[in-house]
């Protein structure tokens, strides 16, 4: 086995001893030596194993509460050697510095700590000082040393050393070693973006050390990826697997609704990103049927999501869709058995945790990032810049307007009555050519516009489009106002009995 090394000596340093027994065994039925310290020490010796403590190499005690125990030239001067270099073996014979060809060694849970809301103190603890600098040593020199810096290499490391009998190739060495310094550098990451969690310094550091292949990208000539902990938001019950267009659309569905979070029961239905259908009813059954009442077209292949539990009759109006993804925070046992009915159907219960609040895309040859859009319109925020003051219901869809406006591909127009989606123009180059897609489309499904209210993500440069929306039916508009030419808008309201209220906030989805 060409560049191959027997192991004769371990330095074992962890802060989780999760399946560490079968390996600590397995070292010591191979005859390897074994060096450790503090929790770890006691860990091995209570499974009845040999263990040199570090303090008996060093000669020197564990200090400062702990924060200083392996950080000592023996130790790394043990791990760094050069074992082709003369004059490194001499050294080390001349100070008595045991040789280490094997370090396994976790970090303190720096990330867990800051999630748990622990105080600042805590949180300072938990940065590795002993334990990074172990694994960069170790890993550097891989020509020499095999380095374990993760439980989640435990068995792999185990199965190495078992069908080798504690001969390690140098292949086996370099891969260990890159599985290191993706612990270290993601460590080191999370650190950073935790001091600068106000952006102060411009300096931006991503790392997921979670990534999933896809089947392809958004074309199938196309490669595609996942990285990030989908596990951790929800719990998949059934279904294919997620194409890189389910995730962006899950991605626009969860977003969309959380708007709603806590509200009467709301359903959504989305394609390509934008909401279709969308409606808010005393029961979920009747969300979603009056949710796909708003584009039961657009509704095939899409993406159905509420924020309420799905029961069996709505899972049986729902499975007469052919439908993509189903999305809830929960699920009625016969609801899921209806679901699981089309084997390709995805399932998907959603957790309640906290997402990132900065979106990060690529630009250029370089990254855009930016604070997410978390303004959601209140009636604390509305100015009513019209003779007609709109009515309390009318304030209500407004309202519901403006958060579907916000989620939808700018320029963009949105139609609501009675807390339902009528009709909304997405993605359009004009803003006038936004309005009419959407009075085309509420025309399309038999809706009648009178009465109903409009949102725009983004002022009126002239009165054009109030002046259509008016021709239409439309009796309240809300827009975040901010043109030079407001008050032409304005005046058309005035003259033609609509209300009309401003934000002061665009919502620009790009």
């Amino acid at each position: 086995m060409s560049n191959a090394k027997t192991a004769k000596s371990a330095l074992i340093s962890v802060f989780s001893k999760e399946g560490l027994a079968p390996i600590v065994k397995k070292l010591d039925e191979l005859d390897i030596t074994i060096y450790s310290t503090g929790g770890t020490e006691k860990f091995i010796k209570d499974l009845g194993i040999d263990v040199i403590p570090v303090e008996d190499v060093t000669s020197y005690p564990s200090i400062l509460g702990g924060r200083v125990k392996t950080l000592h030239p023996k130790v790394f001067g043990g791990i760094l050697n050069r074992q082709n270099n003369d004059s490194d073996v001499a050294e080390l014979e001349q100070y008595e510095i045991p040789q280490i060809d094997i370090v396994i060694v976790d970090l303190y849970p720096f990330e867990k700590t800051v999630a748990s809301g622990a105080p600042e103190q805590d949180i300072i603890e938990k940065i590795d000082i002993g334990g990074i600098s172990l694994i960069r040593a170790a890993a550097k020199n891989f020509s020499d040393v095999t380095c374990v810096a993760s439980v989640d290499d435990y068995a792999e490391f185990l199965q190495v050393i078992s069908e080798g009998n504690g001969v390690i190739s140098l292949a086996d060495r370099k891969r260990f070693a890159a599985k290191a310094f993706n612990v270290s550098s993601h460590y080191d990451s999370a650190i950073f973006n935790y001091f600068n969690s106000d952006h102060e310094i411009a300096s931006l550091k991503i790392s997921e050390t979670k990534g999933k292949v896809l089947r392809y990208g958004e074309n199938p000539h196309q490669k595609g990826f996942f990285f990030g902990d989908f596990d951790t938001m929800f719990d998949k019950l059934h279904g294919k697997e997620l194409s890189y267009n389910n995730l962006l659309d899950v991605d626009a569905a969860v977003n969309l609704m959380s708007e709603f979070k806590g509200e009467s029961p709301t359903f959504a239905i989305l394609k390509h990103n934008n909401a279709c259908g969308l409606a808010q009813r005393e029961t979920v059954l009747q969300s979603y049927i009056d949710a796909l009442a708003g584009d039961p077209v657009s509704a095939f292949g899409g993406i159905l999501i509420s924020n309420s539990e799905i029961d069996s009759a709505t899972a049986n109006e729902i499975h007469k869709l052919f439908c993509e993804v189903v999305i809830a925070p929960s699920f009625s046992t016969e609801a899921i058995e209806i679901l699981k009915g089309k084997k390709n159907r995805i399932i998907l219960v959603q957790k309640d945790i906290d997402l990132p609040k900065t979106q990060v895309r690529t630009c250029l040859n370089g990254a855009l990032v930016q604070d997410k859009d978390l303004k959601t319109d209140a009636k604390t925020d509305l100015e009513t810049v019209t003779k007609v003051v709109p009515t309390s219901e009318q304030i209500e869809d407004l309202l519901f307007a403006s958060k579907i406006c916000k989620h939808t591909k700018s320029n963009t127009i949105v139609f609501t009555k009675g807390k339902q989606l009528l009709a909304s123009g997405t993605g359009q180059t004009s803003r006038v050519d936004a309005l009419k897609q959407s009075v085309e489309k509420a025309k399309a499904f038999n809706f009648d516009l009178n009465g109903a209210v409009m949102a725009s993500d983004a002022f009126f440069p002239f009165p054009d489009c109030v002046e259509i929306a008016d021709n239409a039916g439309i009796k309240a508009v809300i827009q975040p106002g901010g043109s030079i030419k407001d008050q032409l808008s304005i005046d058309y309201c005035d003259q033609n009995g609509i209300a009309m209220v401003m934000t002061g906030t665009r919502h620009f989805k790009h």
